[in-house]
């Protein structure tokens, strides 16, 4: 990796330049974005044109948890309150049940396919048994498929709300694995820890971002965008501090704040997505860069067949029975099983073994790469496809679009 600052600037912004031009690639021929952010990566790597040599787990992942925060909390921003309502038991039983059926389901498959511990096959489980909405949302953007609202809604939310089930279960499992004498008792306290902290601190912090917002009577707009990343970060960070799961936090502070008008909401909502997208362009080269492509190849066979296995039996099996009492339709629920795709998440997830020196975390680490790389590709590809042979698109005025805007000089209403 370049040590001089400008080089680094030099190499950073070329390959964010180079990712943006590549969703006009992506618009047109519909290749997923994420797919060809990640290409850029690998190809400016060691094992590429680039050469460049960054191996650096650690830094992956700080960077990485940073921006799923900053992602999460725009996504919370963003999300509809009213919206959210009607399908909130349905999200929050795709998040639990779906998440742990998953991570149980590929975990044992792993386990016998791949000869792995039943505990690293799970853990290999866990950290895949989650969804991307960033990944959903840029595929469903760029294909301009006429995607249902409420489906919109539903994975969404999922998403949201199933980042910290896979990261408690991936942190109990790499705890199981290095510390064999953990007791059941434990681990159960850790997760209704980790749970309970997140919602309570979320929802708190949520209601104290949006009266700090409309108190203040700054004169300068451009201060707030910038207070409200920083208490953002707050909310993470004190929510770990205190054993809670900060990124439910974030992503549930977001989604309490917006409920009602705060002050300078528009200009505040447009810095986020911004930041959003940075982050998640930044997110994926760096995921690129990490990854070492010759590593892929001894893998691949067994990879395409564990992503496989997740595609078409892992993930419906979840997402069907989690859902077996809601009023969706059969068509419905088979549309949210394929729109479940990976990203960034699992790849981030993949490097908690590698710092926690977990026997199999190298090839768990390219294992979890090449099967969200498939699922993007594969999955991604054909949802437009899947929607149409469903026979449940949705009509124009509910298909996915961007949400209302709203006058950025409106003052907000007074404070209940």
């Amino acid at each position: 990796m370049p040590t001089s600052i400008e080089l680094i600037f030099i190499v950073f912004s070329t390959l964010v330049i180079l990712s943006i031009l590549t969703i006009k690639l992506s618009n047109r021929f519909g290749i997923p974005a994420l797919v060809l952010f990640l290409a850029i990566g690998m190809l400016a790597g060691s094992d590429g044109l680039g050469g460049i040599t960054f191996d650096n787990p650690a830094l992956v992942q700080s960077l990485g948890v940073i921006a799923r925060v900053l992602i999460l909390f725009a996504g919370g921003l963003d999300t509809e309150w009213a919206e959210v309502r009607p399908i909130l038991w349905q999200g929050l039983s795709l998040s639990t049940i779906g998440v742990l059926l998953t991570a149980l389901l590929v975990g044992v498959f792993v386990s016998w396919i791949q000869g792995f511990s039943i505990l690293e096959g799970l853990l290999l489980g866990a950290i895949v048994s989650s969804t991307d909405a960033a990944a959903v949302f840029m595929v469903l953007r760029a294909r301009n498929a006429k995607f249902p609202r409420r489906l919109v809604q539903l994975l969404e939310f999922e998403s949201g709300s199933n980042d910290p089930m896979a990261v408690v279960l991936t942190i109990a499992l790499i705890r199981l694995l290095t510390e064999p004498s953990t007791s059941f008792g434990e681990l159960v306290l850790f997760f209704v820890m980790q749970m309970a902290v997140g919602t309570v601190l979320g929802i708190a912090m949520g209601e104290i971002m949006r009266r700090t917002l409309n108190a203040l009577n700054l004169e300068l707009e451009g201060i707030y965008p910038v207070l409200s990343v920083a208490l953002a970060l707050l909310t993470y960070g004190l929510t770990t501090f205190l054993n809670g799961s900060g990124f439910l936090a974030v992503y549930l502070a977001g989604l309490v704040m917006q409920r009602k008008p705060f002050a300078h909401q528009q200009s505040i909502l447009r810095f986020h997505d911004g930041l959003a997208w940075l982050m998640q362009v930044t997110m994926f080269l760096m995921l690129g860069l990490q990854v070492f492509p010759a590593r892929l190849v001894p893998i691949a066979w067994v990879g395409l067949l564990i992503s496989l296995f997740l595609i078409f039996i892992a993930r419906p099996a979840s997402v069907h029975t989690a859902l077996a009492f809601s009023p969706m339709s059969l068509r419905e629920q088979t549309l949210v099983a394929w729109a479940g795709l990976r990203g960034a998440v699992p790849i981030i997830l993949a490097t908690f073994p590698l710092l926690a020196g977990v026997k199999q975390a190298d090839t768990i680490f390219h294992l979890v790469f090449f099967i969200a790389l498939t699922s993007v590709v594969m999955q991604g590809t054909a949802i437009p496809w899947l929607t149409r042979a469903l026979k449940i698109e949705a009509p124009p005025s509910d298909a996915l679009q961007s949400r209302p805007q709203l006058d950025p000089q409106a003052p907000p209403k007074p404070m209940p």
